[in-house]
């Protein structure tokens, strides 16, 4: 199937509770992987505003995650601290490996990115940072969203 990104869904926002909203409020998705009815795993692409993360720094227990730099500057932030990444670059984070990581877009222009990620059910997200943690729904296709104490919000 072709994909033209003009016929993708532009999305903003966030399923993240309220007060975590605003870390990811100049982040605009848009899901080519659903567009082309991919079952095994999601390709974004993603535009971060300036200012913006793409995420709360979090990493996965069973889903990989893959990024790739296409226009503008990102800085990736992982446990080892802040590197940049300029078009062309990338970085790969397996399902498992206890490194929260985010994108932060720390320049005065758009920076655009792919993202890839597997769709293994039950998955389980640490977000070390922040009060935050979560757990795959009873179906094991959504997930839902705690506090480390395992209280939901």
């Amino acid at each position: 199937m072709i994909i033209d990104p003009e016929q993708v869904a532009l999305e903003t926002g966030s399923n993240y509770p309220d007060e975590f909203k605003s870390m990811v409020a100049g982040r605009i998705r848009q899901r080519l992987g659903n567009f082309a009815g991919l079952k095994n795993f999601g390709v974004n692409l993603v535009k971060l505003e300036p200012g913006s993360s793409s995420a709360l720094r979090h990493w996965h227990f069973r889903q990989d995650e893959f990024i790739y730099v296409l226009e503008g500057e990102l800085t990736l932030i992982t446990d080892a601290g802040a590197e940049v990444l300029k078009p062309g670059m990338a970085a790969g984070f397996p399902a498992g490996e206890a490194n929260g990581h985010h994108l932060v877009n720390r320049t005065s222009t758009v920076a655009v990115y792919l993202e890839v990620g597997d769709r293994t059910p039950n998955d389980e997200v640490i977000y070390p940072d922040d009060d935050l943690i979560t757990k795959a729904s009873p179906d094991g296709k959504s997930r839902i969203f705690a506090h480390k104490d395992g209280t939901l919000y």
